[in-house]
């Protein structure tokens, strides 16, 4: 109300009576604060360090998180970090992650706006497969990753990527470019496609692996 109408509203009262004049505002709901992603994903991560339940860990050098927009509405999902991920605390940035880059662009998609992560977050010693034992108590941080980013769509990058988010083996060869339902939350789709390194061992596989890109920024657009 307008301060001046608010006085001689007031002086009317008292002039009919009224000692006191309680004014209170009309209701409202408790505003709800929105949820800073980027903190939770620092909880969770300094959760991983105190509990140290990777099993990985004990033999790298610690933890390799995910870097990325945490709003973004899809998250790439490797196997491990490797060597230079290792030294550097940061997922992707070996020839792998460099290729990776590349290709991102080429299709309209920046690597600071898309959310990279991988399965396993202690490199494997000689960069080795995961076992499932490795990959089973990294798993459930994975889980709590997505859960926490929300993403309309998880880019399996490789096998083992593809077994940690849908729980079986697809040959990546076969289902390269083919679509599922997160299991932990159907809203959101699983796309297959190569990892970065194995392209970079098959230069023939960078032609589809450039149009499995084109397809995922598709995906996102159509969420």
């Amino acid at each position: 109300m307008n301060p001046r109408k608010l006085i001689a509203t007031a002086r009317a009262l008292r002039e009919l009576g009224f000692g006191e004049v309680y004014i209170t505002e009309g209701h409202k709901e408790p505003v709800k604060e929105k949820e800073d992603k980027a903190e939770l994903l620092r909880k969770l991560y300094k959760q991983m360090e105190e509990e140290r339940k990777c099993i990985l860990y004990e033999g790298a050098s610690g933890y390799v998180f995910g870097e990325g927009d945490p709003n973004s509405p899809v998250v790439f999902i490797g196997e491990a970090p490797g060597e230079e991920e290792d030294k550097l605390k940061r997922p992707f940035v070996g020839r792998a992650g460099q290729y990776l880059n590349i290709k991102l662009e080429q299709v309209g998609l920046k690597r600071e706006k898309v959310y990279i992560t991988n399965v396993v977050k202690s490199r494997p010693p000689g960069n080795r497969t995961p076992t499932r034992e490795e990959m089973m108590t990294c798993l459930p941080y994975l889980r709590k990753e997505i859960e926490i980013i929300k993403p309309k769509l998880l880019v399996c990058l490789g096998s083992t990527a593809i077994k940690g988010i849908l729980g079986k083996e697809y040959p990546i060869t076969k289902y390269r470019g083919q679509i599922f339902p997160y299991p932990y939350n159907p809203s959101i789709k699983v796309f297959l496609t190569y990892h970065p390194a194995y392209v970079l061992r098959n230069p023939s596989a960078d032609k589809e692996f450039t149009e499995d890109l084109k397809k995922v920024v598709q995906l996102i657009s159509q969420a």
